[in-house]
């Protein structure tokens, strides 16, 4: 803390000359001795030497995907020192698309530096609920996707993980042998390792790091628990006897923060440790905050599934030359001929123009009966009837926009089709004279 600017003396501000310090009464040459630094001046020089410490130490046995992603881990592995009195628990996902990304040797070095942990590749609810306390442990969970392989697979435990992010939502249980309803407390830090993206509500509470695989050129040092061990619990008792004192502190501050809402709440105690660091922490701390917020947004927009479709029809609409509508076959064949597209996979036997409806149906999108070429009618979808999802879920796609592409200022009633245009729409069958080509 102590990062703002000193206010001057009201006397020098009023243009009046140099006051004596000492006070009116006070008589020359009696001038106390000046007594040490306030201990709260000196423990924010002590915490930013001590953040750069661990931060060096953690990169030096990890390559993480950014300087923002080093940071964030830093900070995060301090507020677990603190996490006895704060408002909100951040999870870290650690994943990444394969094995050997470093995931698990993230988890052995927070092993070593994080406020009582516990490593677990596997744990019922139960067991997890009753090892937490009232003065929480650290969690810390390898092999995080064979917990939630599947859908809808280990709902408890999931709903546990999301409740213990804020402070105040226990689990009740019937307990002892009176059978009397009793709390267990869910607040905790926790961290996951996972091969492949945790469930969405994990992850919406999480600061996430993307792990790559190593390229050639990048080193580290090997982590070899006989030397490597000694070094980082220095630094974790380091973090302990500088945090400690400071928690009172920490549960009265509410530090201005650069992202509003949930990821306002998953950050907050690391801009916490960052503002009682001082320095250059509390800048480091809310660009990490920033970067990689708004990475992840970029990251749920592209994996939406729904986005995903809103984006691929638009890419066809442009591919056909933007004409006023689309069959639906036309749609579902063009999309199922996108390898890198998912729709191919998508139920048990590819999109079609079923499944096509019900996810355009949450965005108030519905098919009608068009005339296309050669006389031909066909369930299909206008595109105007797609304009207002495209600007409000994929506004990029949308900034350079012409102004004949702006929604019609009475759009057509629901379920109605827009006006055909006179004469027949450029539209044909994939392959036809004025439909697309194949993909190949």
């Amino acid at each position: 803390m102590g990062t703002g600017t000193p206010v001057a003396d009201t006397a020098q501000q009023e243009g009046t000359g140099p006051v004596d310090a000492r006070g009116p009464d006070h008589e020359v040459g009696l001038r106390p001795p000046r007594g040490p630094a306030d201990p709260e001046e000196r423990s924010s020089g002590e915490g930013a030497v001590l953040l750069d410490e661990l931060r060096s130490a953690i990169g030096k046995y990890v390559v993480l995907p950014s300087d923002e992603a080093l940071t964030a881990v830093t900070l995060w592995v301090a507020a677990t020192h603190i996490q006895s009195v704060l408002q909100h628990a951040p999870r870290l996902a650690v994943v990444g698309p394969t094995k050997g990304c470093g995931k698990s040797r993230v988890l052995d070095v927070l092993h070593e530096t994080v406020h009582q942990p516990i490593m677990t590749v596997n744990m019922s609810t139960a067991v997890l609920f009753r090892v937490i306390g009232k003065n929480p442990r650290t969690i810390l969970v390898d092999e995080a996707d064979t917990i939630f392989s599947k859908a809808g697979e280990n709902e408890e435990l999931r709903g546990l993980l999301n409740a213990g992010h804020q402070r105040n939502r226990p689990a009740w249980r019937i307990s002892g042998p009176e059978h009397k309803p009793t709390p267990y407390p869910t607040f905790a830090m926790a961290a996951l390792a996972s091969i492949g993206d945790l469930p969405d509500t994990i992850t919406d509470r999480a600061v996430v790091l993307r792990m790559q695989k190593r390229k050639p050129g990048e080193k580290v040092t090997p982590f070899r628990s006989r030397y490597a061990t000694p070094e980082l619990n220095a630094l974790r008792d380091k973090l302990a006897a500088w945090l400690g004192p400071l928690r009172g502190t920490a549960a009265r501050m509410a530090p201005a923060m650069p992202v509003e809402d949930r990821a306002a709440d998953t950050w907050e105690p690391l801009v916490i440790i960052a503002d009682l660091a001082g320095g250059h922490w509390p800048a480091r701390a809310r660009a990490a905050c920033v970067a990689m917020t708004r990475f992840e947004a970029v990251q749920d927009e592209q994996t939406n599934l729904k986005t995903r479709l809103l984006r691929d029809i638009h890419r066809i609409f442009q591919a056909h030359g933007n004409p006023e509508a689309l069959s639906s076959l036309d749609l579902v064949t063009t999309l199922l001929q996108d390898p890198d597209a998912p729709w191919a996979e998508h139920g048990t036997k590819g999109l079609n123009a079923h499944h096509l409806g019900n996810m355009l149906r949450d965005f108030g999108i519905s098919p009608a009966n068009y005339r296309f070429d050669k006389g031909r009618q066909a369930k299909g979808y206008a595109r105007n009837r797609f304009l207002d999802s495209w600007a409000r879920h994929c506004p990029d796609l949308t900034e350079t926009a012409h102004a004949h592409d702006a929604p019609p200022a009475h759009p057509p009633a629901q379920g109605k089709p827009p006006t055909a245009p006179a004469g027949q729409l450029p539209v044909g069958p994939p392959g036809g004279p004025t439909g697309p080509k194949p993909a190949r």
